[in-house]
């Protein structure tokens, strides 16, 4: 499995990293932190310059981002209720998410945006209520890159350092691999059966 993963990653190259950071910021269940690990292994192999990935893995972030900033920007809270009661479940985004992520931007600002990219659960939500809030978008795409500058360093550096224990145990990292992508796909179906759409119309107490 692990030779699979790292064979994959090696064929579709930057390309395929830039792809994979954009999807991972829309589409819940791929993980940054598989990515970038064995990204990171790559980097340690030689079969990768490490500041080239460190850049473009965050364009991808970055990329990703700005989709739900653009929602953010264009659409009013109604017509985001409207969208999340539709696809929601899909992308198991839940409107009392975003509701918190939009309170705790109000309260602490625009800073909030890069901080909140350590965040596993409202680095990625925030960027609909800046998006809302008319946040200027040179700061915001400004504050992601920071942010997901520093977080995607430390995953590729992580996977560098853990590289030799990977060749060690190629098999048993194999299977951490698979139980991570199993719980990953296990909490996606989850959030998908467990979700519950909010009215478009529902006024908030």
């Amino acid at each position: 499995m692990t030779e699979l993963l790292l064979g994959l990653l090696d064929k579709g190259g930057y390309l395929g990293i830039f792809v994979l950071m954009i999807l991972e910021n829309v589409f819940p269940p791929i993980p940054s932190e598989v990515i970038l690990g064995a990204a990171g292994v790559l980097v340690e192999q030689g079969k990768m310059n490490g500041i080239v990935l460190w850049i473009i893995a965050t364009a991808g972030t970055l990329a990703g981002n700005l989709f739900w900033y653009w929602l953010g920007s264009r659409w009013s809270e109604d017509q985001l209720k409207r969208v999340i009661d539709r696809w929601g479940r899909w992308l198991t985004f839940e409107w009392d998410e975003f509701t918190k992520a939009r309170d705790i931007f109000r309260k602490y600002g625009d800073w909030i945006v890069f901080l909140l990219r350590f965040s596993p659960l409202l680095r990625t939500i925030v960027s609909l209520p800046a998006g809302l809030a008319k946040m200027k978008l040179w700061r915001f795409a400004l504050f992601t890159f920071l942010g997901s500058l520093i977080w995607n360093g430390l995953l590729i550096l992580g996977g560098r350092a853990l590289a030799g224990v990977i060749d060690r145990y190629e098999s048993t990292a194999g299977y951490v691999i698979v139980v991570i992508v199993v719980l990953g796909v296990a909490y996606y179906i989850y959030r998908v059966v467990t979700w519950k759409p909010v009215k478009a119309f529902e006024p908030e107490e």
